[in-house]
């Protein structure tokens, strides 16, 4: 099947691409004092250059004390907001379009480094896995500061001049943590017995963003079912329980769903090969974007044990695509390794595909 027919535009509000390639979100680390500075900027010229359609930036987090784990991971908030205005303004020059990824850990694990944030880690339990906790309960007063810095981050955005705006609803982070009934133990109008019951802060988080925004500005969040202490993870058991889950975000703002995947090929559900960004498209009638190991032989998780990865077929992306499954395809490893890989793939350079390694992890190339 021809890849070309995964260069057509896309065109949302406020998102206008010339492409469906969506560049994943990637945490990088490179930005000392939460600052990004020159380098990162270069590196995300250097995809749109590559002609990227949409550029969503690593995980940047909102204006809470604890709001991360890492001192090297970018702030979207105060000075370095000054870093960001460069990034989007030298990714509109050549040619790119762009959104932050808004993000806040939620309960994290210490950072290696042995750096700590200057107040305790905050989620909905206090707790970061089955049996784990490493940080505080978020009082009431605690979730309308957090909900207000989202809005912020996100109005921020738009002033800077960003396409878009994703929000970080996956991976066992905050906004995930009152989606899992593992970390969501509370017992007011936060907590719940069913993901949908469990979805009130994440629904509030995206009514503030969209009040921010306004109405006419695209607005994506990522999902995932699993999560980092459990692959097999089901947030949603059956596509019932998803579309009550994804509609209740849906009617709060929502225009696409990220649906993050360690392998797209697989099925969400028995008795369907529709996977995470099929079910999410046909149950709400969003735009969904796919991810999860796009032209690579092995998944991204490998990739942090050190496992090198080659450069894979596209023909049952392409084949997916073309049934109408999903609207967008985010790809990784592959673009954090190669500016130019949009452009190869547009060109049919397979010839030139480059394998990934973990030392691509440790530089901006």
């Amino acid at each position: 099947m021809d890849s070309n027919i995964l260069f057509t535009p896309f065109n949302l509000k406020s998102l206008h691409i010339k492409n469906r390639i969506v560049m994943a979100p990637m945490t990088r680390s490179f930005s000392p004092n939460g600052i990004p500075g020159d380098d990162v900027a270069a590196y995300y010229q250097r995809r749109a250059a590559g002609e990227v359609g949409l550029i969503l930036s690593e995980g940047t987090v909102i204006d809470r004390p604890s709001s991360s784990n890492d001192p090297n991971i970018p702030h979207f908030h105060n000075e370095a907001l000054k870093g960001w205005k460069k990034v989007i303004d030298d990714v509109h020059q050549a040619g790119g379009s762009m959104g932050p990824q808004i993000w806040h850990q939620g309960i994290m694990g210490n950072h290696h480094s042995g750096w700590l944030p200057p107040v305790p880690f905050e989620g909905p339990s206090g707790v970061l896995k089955p049996g784990v906790s490493n940080g505080k309960t978020m009082t009431d007063e605690d979730i309308a500061d957090a909900i207000s810095a989202y809005g912020k981050a996100a109005a921020d955005a738009k002033r800077l001049g960003f396409d878009t705006v994703e929000l970080h609803g996956a991976h066992n982070y905050l906004i995930d943590q009152f989606f899992g009934e593992e970390t969501n133990k509370r017992t007011d109008r936060y907590g719940g017995k069913t993901v949908a019951e469990r979805s009130l802060f994440a629904t509030e988080v995206i009514k503030e963003v969209r009040k921010q925004v306004g109405e006419d500005f695209a607005l994506i969040i990522r999902l995932s079912q699993w999560k980092g202490f459990d692959y097999n993870h089901k947030m949603a058991k059956n596509p019932e329980e998803m579309g009550k889950w994804l509609n209740l975000l849906a009617d709060a703002g929502i225009d696409i769903f990220h649906c993050s995947q360690r392998r797209f090929w697989e099925p969400e559900f028995e008795g369907s090969d529709l996977n995470f960004a099929g079910w999410a498209k046909k149950l709400t009638g969003k735009a969904t974007i796919t991810v999860g190991s796009i032209g690579l032989s092995g998944d991204f998780m490998g990739a942090f044990k050190g496992e090198s990865s080659e450069p894979s077929s596209l023909e049952e992306l392409l084949r997916r695509y073309d049934r109408g499954d999903f609207d967008l395809v985010a790809v990784g490893r592959p673009i954090l390794a190669d500016a130019e890989w949009t452009k190869k793939i547009k060109d049919g350079r397979t010839s030139e595909l480059k394998g990934f390694s973990k030392e691509a992890l440790y530089q901006l190339l």
